[in-house]
């Protein structure tokens, strides 16, 4: 790992353990074991370090939403894969998740950085299956960024509770968690 990635993971795992407004570059300087002044090599302060383990857990969530994705397939299917996407990503990768989930609107992350989420091309592909969705009256008439909100919430609700253990996610649950996003946006 580089020492600019090495800084970044310093950064995400500090933010999970103990909050964002906790981090201070003395705790990454030791957690990332690098000198004071290499951080300031990759970047100018912690707003912009922070913006950027964002930008990369945004990209690398959007990259695994569309792993096995099928343009293709049925609106049902495609709407399965990514929700079972998302949810993997988040048993996967706690830590990313979490912090996506926390701080997306944040006013710590930069109002340009939020707003390119049409930009990610998984969410650009779940706002055509929504408005698909929509045209073949299959799908509630409702704003598409509210919808995919909707269908995210879901997925971030299951994922908080299995991540305190407070019960499994085992294929029969996971199945009927999908079911019923399905049918929360259905007509």
């Amino acid at each position: 790992m580089s020492k600019k990635q090495d800084i970044m993971t310093a950064t995400l795992d500090l933010i999970h353990e103990e909050g964002l407004q906790s981090v201070t570059f003395s705790k990454l300087f030791k957690r990332a074991s690098v000198g004071s002044g290499t951080i300031y090599n990759y970047f100018a302060n912690k707003e912009e370090l922070v913006n950027e383990v964002y930008r990369e857990s945004r990209t690398k969530m959007g990259e695994y939403l569309l792993q096995g994705y099928d343009a293709n397939a049925s609106l049902y299917e495609r709407f399965k894969c990514l929700q079972l996407n998302r949810l993997r990503f988040g048993m996967h990768f706690p830590k990313r998740f979490l912090f996506i989930d926390s701080y997306s609107f944040s006013p710590y992350i930069d109002p340009v950085l939020r707003n390119q989420d049409d930009d990610y091309q998984s969410s650009q592909i779940v706002q055509e299956l929504i408005v698909d969705g929509q045209r073949q009256g299959i799908i509630k008439e409702m704003d598409a960024h509210l919808c995919h909100q909707l269908i995210h919430g879901i997925i971030s609700s299951i994922l908080k509770g299995f991540f305190v253990n407070k019960y499994p996610l085992n294929e029969v649950q996971i199945q009927q968690m999908i079911e019923a996003s399905w049918k929360a946006i259905l007509v």
